[in-house]
């Protein structure tokens, strides 16, 4: 797999010093979140969807309903947007010009395609399982025919778009360093909670030992101090 190549499209034309278009970091940024925004449009409207997704090598992928508006509109080849964002920290300078957060960004463009495929379909469904809950694929009750029939799941190759990051202090006009406020980062981290049982799961069923191990994979490692600005 190569590098992408910028196009007018995906440039980085605001700070373009925060952007790039390796693959080394669009996928590091991609395997550290969970939720995307999927924007298209539907007879001349635009939309755009918050979902799950996973990725496998230069392709990314989502699942629905096959009755989902947008995943029909998506099989169908149209042009889409796919972005995903981190926030890492909250960036308070001495101006309120100068605020700004540090964060971890993607947008790609390209068209969906539908996996046909069942044995495809279903491997897929156990990679985005496995991602979420590493080790539960296999405890589950198996997924029936009639389910993936009900699924409908779309990739779409990595082949145009950008990362785009801050990190790093406040940029303090020079004149403002001395103004008597505080000034400074707040980090922001996703955690999760304690498990907390279905009321009717039975007593006899324990905590399955991942769940003591899960997080939001990547979202507390901070940016390297290299994409700073």
């Amino acid at each position: 797999m190569t590098d992408i190549t910028p196009t007018d499209r995906s440039r980085v034309k605001r700070h373009h010093e925060r952007g790039a278009h390796d693959l080394q970091t669009i996928f590091s940024i991609l395997d550290s979140a969970f939720l995307c925004h999927v924007g298209y449009t539907i007879d001349g409207l635009p939309y755009v969807t918050p979902t799950s997704y996973w990725r496998e090598g230069d392709l990314v992928y989502w699942h629905g309903s096959s009755a989902s508006r947008m995943l029909r509109t998506l099989e169908g080849g149209i042009d889409c947007c796919f972005t995903v964002a981190i926030i890492d920290a909250l960036v308070l300078a001495r101006s309120a010009f100068n605020h700004s957060v540090n964060y971890r960004s993607v947008m790609l463009f390209g068209k969906a395609h539908k996996i046909e495929q069942e044995a495809e379909k279903r491997r897929q469904l156990e990679l985005f399982t496995q991602r979420m809950y590493p080790g539960r694929w296999q405890e589950l009750r198996p997924v029936t025919a009639q389910e993936l029939k009900a699924t409908t799941v779309l990739s779409m190759k990595i082949q145009e778009g950008a990362a785009k990051a801050r990190s790093g202090p406040p940029k303090d006009d020079a004149q403002d360093r001395s103004w008597p406020v505080w000034a400074g980062v707040v980090p922001i981290r996703t955690m999760h909670g304690p498990p907390s049982p279905d009321p009717t799961l039975a007593v006899q069923v324990p905590v399955p030992g991942y769940l003591g191990h899960l997080g939001h994979i990547g979202l507390t490692e901070s940016w390297t101090e290299g994409h700073s600005s």
